[in-house]
């Protein structure tokens, strides 16, 4: 597959990826999605009611920000700075194909009886063990995955590979060869594996300048699959969000959330 040249182109709750209406959005938003050659791209993060507008505050990016290259490897931020409104940072993308920008945010919640009394405890999985007892009375365990992502494209795209943790976004049409009126299919999975009914939401940018959201619900299929014909260019914010059992922790209930920032072209 080729890319047609373009025209010009609180940490827990915070992965939960809070609905359009009346609340907060965190979001991604890089200044080209598809370059002709390798180079510098320029991104934002921010954490706001109206999308890809900075207006409440700037995204927290410690040690969850992953940068992946084609081959894999990870490419490392430059000029990483945090703004009142806003995150800032330039990616070197060195080599051709498609590259992953992801913020990932993981926590475990527990609460337990010790007695007469409750105790509670959140911090990473890989800590719950040595911090809560498996045996403890009334013990309960919630964990929280989210994922916050966009994709760029150097020259030809590659194929995007699912990490496995959570809910993710992966692409039957390539999140970089979107066209208006044309239409494009997204497969969702959890830990790898396809899942039905999960609903997606889709919102083009630019909102403070007209009355609707105009906000489009989906959901996917058996095959943990959706399609949507895009009307409008633009930049777009997509959302899903789930509520299941298990994964890494038996019987624990699971919040997972993801979002994408895509870009729809002109033809």
């Amino acid at each position: 597959m080729t890319v047609r040249p373009r025209l010009a182109v609180a940490a827990f709750a915070l992965s939960l990826a809070a609905p359009f209406a009346g609340a907060h959005e965190a979001w991604l938003l890089p200044s080209s999605t598809v370059l002709s050659a390798p180079g510098y791209v320029t991104l934002d993060g921010a954490v706001s009611n109206q999308t890809f507008h900075f207006n409440y505050r700037p995204m927290m990016i410690r040690d969850n920000l992953a940068i992946t290259a084609p081959d894999g490897t990870a490419v490392q931020p430059e000029g990483l700075t945090q703004g009142k409104l806003r995150t800032v940072f330039d990616a070197n993308l060195a080599v051709a194909g498609t590259y992953r920008v992801a913020l990932t945010n993981a926590s475990v919640m527990a609460s337990w009886k010790e007695g007469s009394e409750t105790k509670r405890w959140r911090g990473t999985h890989e800590a719950l063990a040595a911090n809560v007892p498996a045996d403890a009375a009334e013990l309960s365990v919630r964990e929280g995955v989210g994922r916050i992502e966009t994709f760029i494209t150097v020259g030809s795209p590659t194929p995007v590979t699912p990490t496995g943790l959570g809910l993710e976004m992966v692409s039957v049409t390539h999140p970089n060869d979107l066209y208006v009126g044309e239409a494009a299919t997204f497969g969702f999975v959890i830990d790898g594996k396809p899942v039905a009914d999960v609903k997606v939401e889709l919102m083009a940018g630019g909102m403070r300048y007209r009355d609707q959201l105009d906000k489009i619900t989906l959901h996917t299929d058996a095959r943990g699959q959706v399609t949507h014909t895009w009307a409008e260019p633009g930049m777009y914010y997509l959302k899903a969000v789930i509520d299941d059992r298990g994964g890494r922790i038996a019987n624990a209930e699971r919040r997972l959330s993801y979002v994408a920032t895509l870009e729809v072209l002109p033809q």
